[in-house]
């Protein structure tokens, strides 16, 4: 018996680190790629061991190091504020749903899970940013719009808050004298961090990933993220190289650009943060995918 069980955990730790490699080949084809001479790139492909190196993408990309920089600030700022703000109203919102004693509780989770099946279409909701809200040009356009709440995860934290929880505790907190938003704050929210690390996560995803918020609300050079950013620099690029536009020089330095390695060294770029960042929330992550599971 214990000899078939240490044969299964054994298949079990080889498929997990065949998994692995699996997730962790991708990345590292996308450096070497980013490192490839342009000329080898297109003659021989990718691999993962370059036929010659090469740093030109690198260095197109720190010509451009002081925008780079600033839109790496601007999502880093936008990813930390919206991450914050949006678990703050995410479990504020999800805490009184998750109580059975909430008057209209039905009613009011029928009015978040609205939201899920129906929007007000881009141009209404274009028209009430810009012209009622006026964000428009600010930095609250990256947060606001489409990624400050999610009712998904509204959901997905009151049925922890429910199952996870015992209403016990807060009744125990009762008895002692605390206020709703002591318990909240002293007993629910300290208990609740695999989910919220969770959410947390996602949303960070989301809101380093953006670019459609720049695209549709920003004008401003100054707020433009980091992937919007890298975006419109291989537009640009791709644009003048296909139209062959501007003087004769700058057609030749544009012919000169590295195109296929600058677009791999711009993914590594926009990726690598987040890649630098899961393992320090992976714990959480898995704890709050697999809580409630098994009980």
């Amino acid at each position: 018996m214990k000899n078939n069980l240490h044969k299964t955990s054994r298949l079990v730790h080889f498929l997990f680190i065949i998994a692995c490699f699996a997730c962790i080949l991708p990345f590292i084809l996308l450096f070497m790629s980013s490192v490839t001479d342009e000329a080898s790139l297109l003659e021989e492909g990718y691999k993962f061991i370059p036929h010659k190196f090469s740093g030109e993408a690198y260095s197109y990309l720190l010509s451009h190091f002081n925008s780079i920089g600033r839109a790496y600030g601007v999502t880093a700022l936008v990813t930390v504020i919206g991450t914050t703000l949006g678990l703050t109203i995410t479990s504020l919102l999800a805490y009184p749903l998750s109580r059975k004693d909430l008057p209209f509780r039905n009613l009011l989770g029928f009015f978040v899970f609205f939201t899920m099946l129906f929007n007000g279409g881009l141009v209404p909701t274009y028209l009430v940013y810009t012209k009622l809200i006026d964000i428009k040009d600010t930095i609250w356009a990256l947060i606001i719009p489409n990624l400050l709440m999610n009712a998904f995860y509204v959901f997905l934290v009151r049925t922890f808050f429910e199952t996870t929880i015992p209403f016990s505790l807060v009744e125990s907190a009762y008895m002692d004298g605390a206020s709703e938003f002591k318990i909240f704050r002293k007993i629910i929210l300290p208990l609740s961090t695999p989910v919220l690390a969770t959410v947390g996560l996602f949303q960070s995803l989301h809101y380093w990933n953006d670019w459609f918020n720049s695209l549709i609300y920003i004008n401003n050079q100054d707020l433009y993220n980091i992937q919007f950013l890298l975006n419109k620099i291989l537009l640009d690029i791709q644009f003048i190289s296909s139209n062959n536009l501007g003087s004769s020089a700058a057609s030749s330095a544009t012919s000169n650009i590295p195109l296929e390695t600058v677009q791999m060294a711009m993914a590594f770029v926009g990726v690598l943060p987040i890649m630098i960042a899961y393992p320090f929330f992976q714990k959480y992550f898995v704890k709050g995918l697999t809580i409630g599971a098994v009980k």
